[in-house]
């Protein structure tokens, strides 16, 4: 394993001397590595994220860049690039003026500022625009030439706060792509923050889940999709049934669990030890309909209670036992079950994860 290029070592933050914002933080990230800090407002991440820029000093903890400690640094001493939401450029200067600033502001030359800013132009598709006002961009022309002011000065690492939250739908996600293009296609090391789950799912090599200052789960964003550890992670990544349950044996690889209302239910084994608490995790994609004369043991019988059309698809609610149960069916398989009507459902088991319950 290469030696990490970031690293937070038993990193903390307090405002107040009591409520920790994050609470020893461990995180390593590998150069060319791309890692999204994923969570609730207030959950640490964008702290996390201003401490590693320098725009906020850890209570107590180390940071390093290499093998360079910068817990202390000022944020000009580290070379780190950081893009804003608001992407933080000058009006009163044009495109190329506004993508040169970091060189300036560190003495480099007339003729290589010239070149270099050309190039950071290129990376981002917006060579044609070196003389345009920041007043006559859009919001995503304007998101790729504050990338651009970032690339130019070649940092260690990209540090990106929300980027895309000013975004429509469309363009936010046709700039997801390109960011993580770009990050292949350079090789950078990127380090980003958001609330959205899509997004960290898209772009990410690997996903930190933030809560109360704490990681809850770090990993793949398939691992984290199919896998999550605990509750938290479960509802918080993607649509998710998460129900209480007990395990009361193992079985043929399986665990058969009963469920907060005493129904039972057969899910693949837990990768954990025996004991604790635990909850059953259905995603709505994983249940399938199914023939009325089927014996699966893993069937469900439920009662339509709103039917949500998603052009792609149907959402239905449905009531299953005292417990409410989403399903999620491609095409047009469910589009014509009606309120009250009762179906039946069918798991593999093999899909049915158990957590941790928190």
């Amino acid at each position: 394993m290469n030696k990490p290029l970031v690293q937070f070592i038993n990193v903390s933050k307090t405002y107040d001397g009591m409520t920790r914002v994050v609470d020893n933080l461990q995180l390593s990230i590998e150069e060319g590595e791309f890692v999204t800090l994923l969570g609730p407002s207030g959950s640490g991440k964008t702290t996390s994220l201003m401490m590693l820029a320098g725009f906020e000093a850890p209570t107590s903890g180390q940071i390093l860049i290499g093998d360079r400690d910068v817990t202390l640094l000022p944020p000009q001493h580290r070379n780190t690039g950081v893009v804003f939401q608001n992407y933080a450029l000058f009006p009163n200067m044009n495109v190329r003026d506004n993508v040169g600033f970091p060189l300036r502001i560190r003495h480099v030359g007339s003729a290589e500022i010239a070149e270099r800013v050309n190039k950071a132009l290129t990376m981002v598709r917006m060579e044609g625009f070196a003389d345009r006002a920041i007043n006559q961009l859009s919001g995503g022309q304007q998101q790729r030439i504050a990338l651009a002011r970032v690339l130019v000065f070649e940092p260690r690492v990209v540090l990106m706060d929300e980027p895309l939250g000013a975004l429509d739908k469309q363009l936010r996600q046709h700039m997801q792509l390109e960011i993580k293009h770009l990050h292949e296609r350079l090789g950078l090391t990127v380090l980003f923050v958001t609330h959205d789950q899509e997004e960290a799912l898209t772009m990410s090599d690997r996903v930190a889940v933030f809560h109360q200052g704490i990681i809850q789960q770090i990993g793949s964003p398939n691992d984290l999709y199919e896998r999550p550890a605990n509750r938290f992670v479960a509802e918080f990544l993607g649509d998710n049934n998460v129900y209480d349950c007990d395990i009361l044996r193992r079985e043929g690889g399986l665990a058969v669990v009963k469920l907060s209302d005493g129904q039972l239910i057969s899910a693949r084994e837990p990768e954990m030890a025996e004991g604790g608490k635990f909850a059953v995790c259905i995603r709505p994609e994983a249940i399938k309909l199914a023939a009325p004369s089927s014996t699966a043991q893993s069937k469900i019988r439920a009662t339509v209670e709103e039917t949500i059309y998603l052009g792609q698809g149907t959402k239905v609610r449905a009531r299953w036992g005292s417990l409410e149960v989403t399903a999620t069916f491609a095409g047009r398989s469910a589009a014509s079950l009606e309120k009250g009507s009762t179906i039946d459902l069918f798991v593999d088991p093999h899909d049915i994860h158990l957590a941790a319950r928190n």
